[in-house]
């Protein structure tokens, strides 16, 4: 007999061979269904990075799936942009497929789920001014032909592993017009694959406050629904430099008024006008509050909720950034809601650090 690592990656190679799903003993206790509760985003790999080659390819390895599992996660959401894995030629890149199923090969291995999520598009980035995807049909088509070749490439990895979130943070004129790519999108998916699970958010960088206005395909029971949760904004972007309120650096609190009255008087209105609602209380109550509308179409579609994102910069005083993502946790665990922090590996959000380190009372925060 070979060893089941050897036989694993006999089977990878051959592309025709579907996985054997019955080697997973949680496929039996979930009927073959992916069942998520949580996980961590593999950020700035296969999507806003800069890294390739030896870079790229050290930056996540197989220490870091076991790492992830070892400390209490069942899944990674694994961001890819359409840069990364394909040139301007639409040619696939090589390179970035062979990490793609890297990963994949090691999240097979280790036990551990994937959602794999397609993060930034040529044309459309969550937060540029210019989204061709909603004005071009040759970019709308171009967006689908990515699912159809991800598909190719990844239909071979069980239903009960791996699921597809379509379009990271969609943000549209209006939601009619992502409503009506989000069907195309999905209906692509089903005629490739019944029985993927497909994670969909709502326009405007899945809020939960738009969440009326997403438009879920019916009698589809392979459907997650996501949202991001950064909230409130000016605590978990503090200093944040690629917003408008990178120029405020005063104090920020949690829980209670992120920004107190008092230091919010005595702020130029230049800086005031920007933190539009820091001065209200935040706390545990308020987050509850908020979610309530991905908890009601959760519960009328009897579909799970998946809070995709979520996260606070180190900028912020560490008893009360702690205190947040205790907080958060505690609510979307309270209310069944499974999640992936943002994220697994950097110097501002990240469990680990620049120089390799476990942040282990942010660790402790999200897995004790």
């Amino acid at each position: 007999m070979f060893p089941r690592k050897v036989i694993l990656y006999i089977t990878l190679l051959t592309a025709n061979v579907l996985f054997p799903n019955a080697l997973w003993a949680q496929d039996k206790a979930n009927n073959g269904k992916l069942v998520l509760q949580r996980g961590t985003n593999i950020s700035h790999w296969l999507s806003q990075s800069r890294l390739r080659g030896k870079d790229r390819a050290a930056f996540f390895t197989e220490k870091d799936v076991t790492f992830i599992k070892d400390h209490g996660f069942d899944h990674i959401r694994l961001p890819v942009d359409e840069e990364q894995l394909w040139s301007e030629d639409n040619t696939k890149n090589k390179e970035a497929f062979e990490l793609l199923h890297q990963a994949m090969q090691w999240c097979y291995l280790h036990h551990l789920n994937a959602v794999v999520d397609l993060h930034i598009l040529r044309s459309h980035y969550f937060d540029a001014r210019e989204k061709p995807l909603w004005t071009q049909p040759k970019a709308q088509e171009r967006f689908l032909a990515c699912w159809s070749q991800l598909s190719d490439e990844l239909k071979k990895y069980p239903v009960s592993m791996l699921a597809y979130e379509l379009l990271n943070e969609p943000v549209a004129d209006s939601a009619d017009q992502w409503n009506e790519l989000l069907a195309r999108g999905v209906a692509l998916i089903r005629a490739k694959e019944p029985k993927r699970m497909i994670v969909i958010g709502s326009n405007r960088w899945q809020s939960t406050t738009t969440f009326p206005q997403l438009k879920v395909p019916e009698n589809d029971p392979n459907i997650i629904l996501s949202f991001h949760f950064y909230n409130p904004f000016v605590l978990t972007h503090h200093m944040a430099k690629w917003t408008r309120i990178r120029d405020y650096d005063g104090p920020v609190h949690y829980p209670g008024a992120t920004i107190t009255q008092k230091e919010m008087n005595a702020l130029p209105a230049t800086i005031s006008n920007l933190l539009y609602g820091g001065e209200k209380v935040y706390n545990r109550d308020t987050m509850q509050a908020q979610l309530q509308p991905a908890i009601k179409l959760s519960k009328r579609l009897k579909l799970p909720l998946y809070c995709g994102e979520w996260g606070c910069l180190n900028t912020v005083p560490r008893k009360d950034r702690l205190n947040w993502y205790k907080d958060l946790r505690k609510v979307l665990e309270q209310n069944n809601i499974a999640w992936s922090n943002w994220d697994y590996k950097s110097n501002s959000f990240g469990i680990i650090g620049d120089d390799g380190e476990a942040d282990k009372s942010l660790l402790k925060a999200l897995t004790k």
